[in-house]
């Protein structure tokens, strides 16, 4: 059923019960290698069905039951399901599923009992195509997904790996689709094949992989389809005159044209959303990174003072090194709580991401008001950071001291009673910023 044009591949159209395939005509010699494959999903309904899947398999695929191909496959099968058989709320999502050529597909458990590496990914209606770049190389498999809602082509994101995977030396490459009782438009518009070598190792040169002769039949054959296609073309033309804009019919083609070049209230509105969605998109991306760091710093100071106690420990007598130790102690414990604190925030940044690529805000009002709470709990991290660190260097003696040149004395350190205040209220201001944005997003799920 795949319906081949200038510019994609239909693999199945959105009507009940179809199923498409496209295979490579020779077996791929290359022992390591990478495809980039861009394809959309679309459909009307709020679920689709069945899905697509890329194939690497000893064997050209023919028709069957596992997304438009055939069972018991020897090689590997990535499948993009859009439908969720098991009622378990996990698709759509991605699989990575490898079969020595005798096992069933489960489809009643979506292949999760098979499945050798999973992740949900949402990739039907997205705004631009969505992207996958399949990486095999020295038996590791990795599956790297754009989800379509930046036009970035490089904006992946990691989606499984598989290690100690052996796959067939030489094979075919081939994508197909399925739909049953829901359907969905599988278009395919670009699958680019790579060779991978190792490090100083020469690749083979195009020559002695094509021969000539395969190379003049595939330049006719492709020759044949386009004259088909620009006969297709003309009789459309001669069928469908009005739709030409012909000599008598001036005004109907004018006003086509001025469709084409001025879009409509909704058409803008619905770019803005994406355009906002994209910038709030990357904006957390990079606040997730940053919190990354931070929380990196953390630790280190953490095991900077685990360490300082144990020096202490034979150093100091008497009641001094027991006052310290305590001191000390509390710190640490004090470090262990803003490290949790720091987890829970960056828990809350991830869950953020995911939601965010999954629902659509209007506008970018909220990405200035997103950063601004972030860099103030940035700020509020690198106080308590400095804070510490004047307690460590009051704690010290005298002549361990790190003194920072060309700075004016402080003048005073911080006591124990007001970092532990200084903390409480960092603690309260979290949970009072967190309780602000689960009111906000209560609101904007109301709103839509």
């Amino acid at each position: 059923d795949a319906i081949p044009s200038a510019d994609q591949i239909r693999i199945t159209t959105s009507l009940k019960s179809q199923k498409g395939s496209v295979w490579t005509k020779n077996k791929s010699i290359f022992e390591y290698w990478e495809v980039e494959v861009t394809f959309r999903v679309t459909g009307r309904g709020r679920i689709g069905a069945d899905g697509l899947a890329i194939w690497f398999t000893e064997e050209p695929g023919l028709e069957g039951p596992v997304f438009g191909a055939a069972d018991k496959w020897n090689g590997v099968g990535i499948f993009f399901d859009s439908f969720d058989n098991d009622g378990k709320k996990n698709n759509p999502g991605v699989i990575v599923v490898g079969n020595n050529g005798k096992l069933l597909y489960d489809h009643q458990n979506d292949g999760s009992t098979q499945a050798l590496a999973s992740c949900l990914r949402d990739f039907r209606n997205k705004p631009y195509p969505v992207r996958v770049k399949i990486a095999y190389y020295q038996k590791t498999l990795t599956v790297l997904v754009n989800n379509g809602f930046t036009p970035d082509k490089d904006d992946y994101e990691l989606c499984a790996k598989v290690e100690d995977m052996v796959l067939p030396s030489q094979g075919y490459f081939g994508i197909s689709a399925a739909t049953g009782g829901l359907a969905d438009d599988h278009d395919v518009l670009s699958f680019l094949t790579f060779q991978l070598t190792e490090p100083g190792k020469e690749a083979p040169t195009p020559d002695t992989e094509i021969p000539q002769k395969d190379k003049e039949k595939y330049q006719e054959e492709f020759e044949h389809f386009q004259q088909e296609l620009d006969k297709k073309k003309e009789e459309f033309q001669k069928e469908h005159p009005d739709v030409q804009g012909q000599p008598g019919k001036t005004t109907f083609a004018f006003s086509l044209s001025a469709d084409d070049v001025f879009e409509t209230v909704s058409d803008r509105e619905l770019r803005q959303i994406f355009e906002g969605q994209n910038r709030i998109h990357l904006e957390i991306k990079q606040l997730n990174r940053q919190l990354d760091m931070i929380l990196d710093e953390q630790r280190r100071y953490v095991s900077a003072v685990t360490d300082e106690i144990a020096k202490r420990g034979a150093s100091l007598p008497g009641q001094q090194e027991q006052v310290s130790q305590q001191e000390i102690e509390t710190v640490v414990k004090t470090q262990e709580e803003v490290i949790r604190q720091v987890n829970e925030i960056r828990n809350s940044v991830a869950d953020t991401l995911k939601s965010i690529s999954g629902a659509q805000h209007p506008g970018s009002a909220g990405v200035y008001e997103t950063t601004q709470h972030f860099n103030d709990i940035k700020e509020h991290l690198h106080l308590v950071k400095r804070d510490i660190e004047h307690l460590a260097q009051r704690n010290m003696p005298s002549s361990d001291k790190v003194k920072c040149p060309e700075l004016p004395p402080f003048p005073s350190c911080l006591s124990t009673m007001h970092f532990i205040i200084f903390v409480a209220v960092q603690t309260v201001l979290f949970f009072g910023y967190i309780m602000y944005r689960s009111q906000q997003e209560a609101a904007a799920k109301k709103f839509f």
